[in-house]
């Protein structure tokens, strides 16, 4: 078998972008795949939901944004750590940078490994690498639940810490006028789940039923289309929660009987690429996913820290 490029390296296309506009004031701009940003409208202020890998990639988007609004940002929310969320932060000139308070323990922790990690495995999102003026950091953090009153008559946005999943400090951003749920990584709307980082147990059971428990009817995960509709929204959530699902089933089966890493990642492989395999980023994440919820199984409680020298050894142990 042929020796598989290291993980999105070799995914050098342009994508697609689609902005839509979900309702009044309220944004999503997706990429066949690759990060979804978002903003939402207050009275005289805007919030920016995730920025992108880089300032230059993230200006981009505030150009086509300022096309529908001349707002001032005055809110930046970043649901979690990872680098092609949080490095084009500085192009938005935000008063506040938002997030958990997990997650700039985890930039403080481990914010540069992951930047060169990333931008390796995607050098592709890391447009202009060398804009990216340092590691960004929160200015406001909260440990459970944080309302921003958008004035006027255009409600509340309720940031919320819905447990540990992707990593240890995903947040989402809950729009109850309209029902309308930016998930971050907790949801892929078809695309692969990357587990690097997460808790797959938590994840799979508490952390997704309180996202359910929204009832969202419009919503924009971390990666994919928009999903709209309670049925949509419902099976965007299951097929998440089913990834991990197999997952822990199958490492956990291969563990059980004595066997390898190797074969966990052979047999989950397996069982998840008829259904999942065509998803953007399937071959890129699995293996760094297998290796997660091997250790995570086998007791080690929080994710080892990822390098780039560490990415390698475990694509070429798994993925070759």
């Amino acid at each position: 078998m042929a020796t598989k490029p290291f993980a999105s390296s070799a995914d050098l296309a342009e994508k697609e972008q689609t902005l839509e506009v979900l309702a009044d004031g309220v944004y999503a701009l997706t990429a066949e795949g690759d990060p979804n940003v978002g903003a939402i409208e207050g009275e005289d202020f805007l919030v920016c939901f995730e920025a992108l890998a880089t300032p230059v990639a993230a200006a981009d988007w505030l150009a086509r944004l300022r096309e529908h609004t001349d707002k001032p940002i005055r809110y930046l929310v970043l649901s979690h750590y990872h680098a092609v969320r949080v490095l084009g932060a500085s192009a938005f000139d935000a008063d506040v940078i938002v997030a958990h308070e997990n997650t700039r323990a985890l930039v403080a922790e481990r914010g540069l490994e992951d930047w060169k990690s990333e931008f390796e495995r995607m050098p592709r999102l890391a447009k202009q690498a060398d804009s990216v003026p340092g590691l960004t950091w929160p200015t406001l953090t909260f440990s459970d639940r944080l309302t921003i009153d958008l004035g006027g008559d255009r409600g509340d946005l309720v940031l919320q810490y819905c447990g540990r999943g992707h990593t240890e400090g995903d947040l989402v951003a809950w729009l109850p006028k309209h029902k309308i749920l930016y998930a971050g990584d907790l949801v892929e709307a078809e695309a692969a789940l990357y587990t690097g980082d997460a808790f797959h147990r938590d994840w799979s059971t508490s952390t997704l039923d309180k996202v359910a428990a929204f009832e969202a009817e419009a919503l924009i995960g971390g990666r994919g289309a928009v999903t709209h509709g309670r049925a949509a929204v419902d099976a965007a959530i299951g097929q998440t929660r089913h990834f991990l699902e197999v997952m822990i089933r199958e490492v956990g089966a291969v563990r059980e009987r004595g066997g390898t890493l190797k074969e966990a990642f052979e047999n989950t492989h397996a069982a998840l690429v008829d259904r999942y395999g065509r998803w953007p980023i399937f071959e890129h994440c699995l293996p760094f996913d297998v290796s997660r919820l091997w250790d995570e199984l086998s007791g080690v409680e929080r994710p080892v820290i990822w390098t780039a020298d560490r990415d390698r050894e475990v694509w070429n142990q798994l993925q070759d």
